[in-house]
């Protein structure tokens, strides 16, 4: 099948790559020069990537971002034709989702919000999760490609869902995680090992995914980017723009929300999100010797 791919980031490159790896035909692009996917068709704008394919697929860094790639100069509304499936795997705004998918029907092309669970590794190895919002008929139509970069896709409803989804899923991922780093930050001030601490608390009710897979990153002080900081601070604020849409209070999130802001402040926007951890040494006065960034 013909797709156009649109975005070569941490995610996008690897999951480009595997759909060439699977036999489809692809065209990529990317908004800054230099990235390129071996065995695809490099494409100077979107609209050019765009033409000729079935599917088109972002994974792009914002709302403002996919608006630009889909309606913006040299943008794929003009490339879009009747039966053409618009599949976006960026985090971003539900309800401009929704505006989205309603300006793309005009065109007679179909739209499905696809964002993804995953890390740096299960991109490359093709083994994401997907939380997928759109019609069933055309996410059947889907499942070649997804069978290429995912192990499983969770079907949420209409168009809008998926991304309404990815913005629950963050949000817990984000609040895990904070208290795993200020648990971390207190047993170093009492002088608990966190290599005795971190086999304890995956033996007990405390374990989660989200310290299964960052301890090893946290304990090699290892911070460079499989999610950056600034795009999680993205999605918490998202996912509160999202909560005043519908009139629910998050004040955890509100709280973990100026954490992000401080240590993107403080220079860690481009380090991975696990990288709050170093703003709360630091007000804790921590010290750690064999840090790498």
């Amino acid at each position: 099948m013909r797709v156009a791919f649109l975005g070569l980031g941490i995610m996008g490159q690897s999951m480009a790559t595997n759909l060439v790896k699977a036999g489809h035909e692809v065209a990529v692009w990317n908004r800054s020069a230099g990235k390129q996917v071996e065995g695809a068709r490099a494409a100077a704008t979107p609209a050019e990537a765009a033409q000729g394919v079935e599917v088109v697929w972002m994974a792009v860094s914002d709302t403002a971002a996919v608006e630009s790639v889909l309606f913006g100069a040299d943008g794929v509304e003009p490339s879009l034709t009747e039966g053409m499936i618009v599949v976006d795997s960026s985090t971003i705004s539900p309800s401009a989702t929704r505006k989205f998918a309603e300006r793309v029907a005009k065109k007679g092309a179909r739209y499905v919000d696809s964002p993804m669970t995953g890390s740096k590794v299960a991109a490359e190895a093709g083994t994401l999760l997907f939380m997928v919002g759109g019609d069933e008929a055309d996410i059947e139509r889907l499942k070649p490609f997804y069978a290429a970069i995912g192990k499983k896709l969770f079907h949420m409803g209409e168009v809008g869902k998926g991304q309404a989804t990815k913005l629950v899923m963050n949000l817990q991922i984000a609040l895990i995680y904070e208290g795993f780093a200020e648990a971390l930050t207190l047993a170093a001030k009492l002088g608990v090992d966190a290599e005795k601490l971190i086999p304890l608390v995956n033996a007990s009710m405390v374990k989660s995914g989200v310290v299964e897979y960052k301890a090893p990153f946290v304990l090699n002080r290892d911070f460079s980017p499989n999610f950056p900081l600034r795009l999680m601070r993205k999605d918490i604020r998202l996912a509160l723009d999202a909560a005043k849409e519908v009139r629910a209070k998050l004040p955890a999130l509100e709280t973990v929300e100026e954490v992000y802001d401080l240590a993107i402040e403080d220079g860690h926007a481009d380090l991975d999100y696990a990288a709050t951890l170093l703003l709360l040494e630091k007000w804790a006065g921590v010290e750690v010797k064999g840090q790498a960034a």
